[in-house]
């Protein structure tokens, strides 16, 4: 009896902890820690732009203490680590492993994480649009970059992601006592602001992923889309993008309480 109870309990732990481990492995083939590393990047260097425009330049110490605590880098991680666990079932856990713990998902990633690095510099970000562009309507590139982004729905999700941090960060704001204006009064100044950030989103997501998928070979970029067309790929999607939201809406909240705290530090 005790042997049988004890088989129990191993067969009940022991699936999770497996799931747990695939999960962990995944995140590495994904590359998920280096992305971590530069969405931390990019925000501080938003902060300063943000420093320079909403608080004169004076944000000081205390501002950099603020911003890199909300671009802690474990936080993020563990977001996207429950993404992915919540979102993602045996099935598409082992194929998205399959895929993107191969050669040609090594490649993918190590190109997609070298793009995104690469187009925090305006100069680059510029040239890989224009190259866009530039190319004819049946290259089969832009074909297939196109064919990426609208199967995985990377405009619609982009701009939705962007006008909800927007959102929080005027929440902050406000929540702070430096914006007064009610929430429907936010709303509508961030749908205002949608069709520009629709353009803008555009721009990017053509410009990176061409920076990004052009250096493969045509038969891998099709593996590529092949696999963003299954539902393995579906979910890996939605859940990818379940964690982004997480982290961004919440950083864009803390973001403007910053400016708002940093603000009446500073009678600006």
């Amino acid at each position: 009896m005790r042997g049988a109870v004890l088989a129990a309990l191993f067969c009940v732990i022991a699936v999770p902890v497996w799931a747990d481990a695939r999960v962990t492995v995944l995140m590495d083939a994904l590359r998920l820690p280096q992305l971590v590393q530069s969405l931390r990047a990019e925000g501080m260097a938003d902060a300063d732009d943000l420093n320079a425009d909403m608080l004169n330049g004076q944000g000081g110490a205390f501002w950099s203490q603020q911003v890199s605590r909300l671009y802690d880098t474990g936080p993020m991680e563990d977001t996207f680590y429950r993404a992915l666990a919540d979102g993602l079932d045996d099935t598409a856990l082992d194929v998205a492993l399959q895929f993107f713990d191969s050669a040609r998902g090594q490649r993918i990633t190590e190109l997609e994480i070298a793009a995104r690095d690469a187009m925090r510099e305006p100069s680059v970000e510029e040239t890989a649009a224009a190259a866009y562009d530039a190319l004819a309507a049946d290259n089969p590139y832009a074909e297939l970059v196109s064919r990426f982004i609208a199967l995985n729905d990377l405009l619609e999700l982009n701009v939705a992601l962007t006008m909800s941090s927007s959102y929080q960060f005027s929440r902050g704001l406000a929540d702070g006592g430096l914006l007064e204006m009610t929430d429907d009064q936010i709303l509508a100044q961030v749908w205002e602001s949608e069709q520009g950030l629709r353009e803008d989103a555009e721009t990017w997501l053509r410009g990176y992923f061409y920076l990004a998928q052009q250096p493969l070979d045509i038969a891998d970029l099709e593996a590529y889309v092949a696999f963003a067309d299954s539902p393995a790929g579906a979910d890996l999607n939605a859940a990818l993008f379940a964690g982004y939201e997480a982290i961004f809406t919440d950083i864009a909240y803390g973001l403007g309480r910053a400016v708002a705290m940093n603000a009446a530090g500073n009678d600006i």
